[in-house]
């Protein structure tokens, strides 16, 4: 499902990371870092908190707006009861949408919020999202104190918070359409593997944007997949060559890859989680955008919609890809 706007505008982003994300080759980019993983907490449940509400208030303090003058918040993140976004949202007293889409959340707020705006339903919106390393492997693998070794093909859970404010004020960048995508699953069981769950999903929501629209690879000066990793993206290439003849090499990156550098960072097929497309899409992309060095970006945000208990039952992964296209107003 593939929906058109002319009236969505994204006015401010804000980005809050962790230490490894500041080790990166993008961290010159983002609003605020934490040196540690517990950001002064007592947990690290505590710190995704602390880190989403960071982000929503850094966006607050550059909009010079209170919350009160917002009409919803959606967001979402991975723990159970997504517990982070709605201890942020009792703090702020504004109208909440919780949501679920795994590494895929901030696309689908963003859908949902942009689909409101162009209705005339609210003024504004924030969409928010979070993730934590070490809250993430202690729910969905091992606890990391376990130690237990991981194949190159899993990726790293990204750590930090982000938030964007869209609204039908005209701004720079517009939302100019959005595809909802379809839940696809093909058997893929491993855990430590999502980016090989998530590529066909990806690729389903690519090739269904492109022919809702009547549009190629060549309406974008970038596609940018959320978190497929080293891995997920050879197959995400291999994939729409075989089964679609898109051919989308040239113009297509991975956030997971650009949020960290692979050769240093001891961080396997690369980032992970709801927050990692966003870091990479409103730390970096963004202000690539606002110099007008990417003019119409793809977003293709992926999720894998996995569960501990149904893994541990030999279910498989099924997974989910939703796309934003962001493009410059001229």
């Amino acid at each position: 499902m593939t929906f058109k706007y002319n009236h969505v505008y994204l006015n401010a982003s804000s980005t809050v990371v962790g230490p490894n994300e500041n080790q990166g080759p993008l961290k010159d980019f983002f609003d605020k870092k934490f040196s540690d993983f517990y950001a002064g907490e007592k947990s690290w449940e505590q710190a995704e908190i602390k880190m989403m509400a960071t982000s929503i208030n850094i966006l607050l303090h550059k909009l010079k707006k209170a919350p009160s003058s917002i009409d919803l918040l959606i967001a979402g993140d991975l723990l159970d009861q997504i517990a982070p976004s709605s201890f942020v949202a009792a703090n702020l007293k504004i109208p909440f949408l919780g949501i679920y889409s795994a590494c895929a959340t901030m696309a689908e707020a963003m859908i949902i919020g942009s689909n409101m705006l162009e209705a005339k339903q609210i003024n504004n919106i924030i969409c928010a999202t979070s993730s934590h390393n070490l809250s993430a492997e202690k729910q969905f693998r091992y606890p990391s104190e376990y130690g237990a070794p991981k194949p190159k093909t899993a990726t790293f859970t990204a750590t930090g918070g982000a938030a964007a404010y869209l609204s039908r004020v005209k701004n720079h960048i517009k939302i100019e359409s959005a595809t909802i995508g379809k839940v696809i699953d093909l058997g893929q069981k491993d855990a430590n593997h999502t980016g090989a769950a998530m590529a066909p999903a990806a690729a389903d929501t690519i090739y269904t944007h492109f022919k809702n629209l009547k549009r190629n690879i060549n309406h974008y000066d970038l596609i940018l997949t959320g978190d497929l990793g080293l891995y997920g993206k050879e197959i995400l290439i291999n994939y729409l060559k075989e089964e679609y003849q898109i051919d989308i090499e040239k113009k297509y990156n991975d956030c997971g890859i650009m949020l960290y550098d692979l050769d240093k960072q001891n961080v396997g097929a690369g980032a992970s989680g709801p927050v990692s497309s966003a870091l990479v899409t409103f730390g970096y992309i963004i202000k690539q955008m606002t110099k007008k060095k990417f003019k119409k970006v793809l977003l293709v945000a992926t999720g894998a919609l996995f569960s501990p208990t149904f893994l541990f039952q030999s279910k498989t992964i099924p997974a989910v890809a939703h796309a934003i296209d962001l493009e410059v107003v001229e």
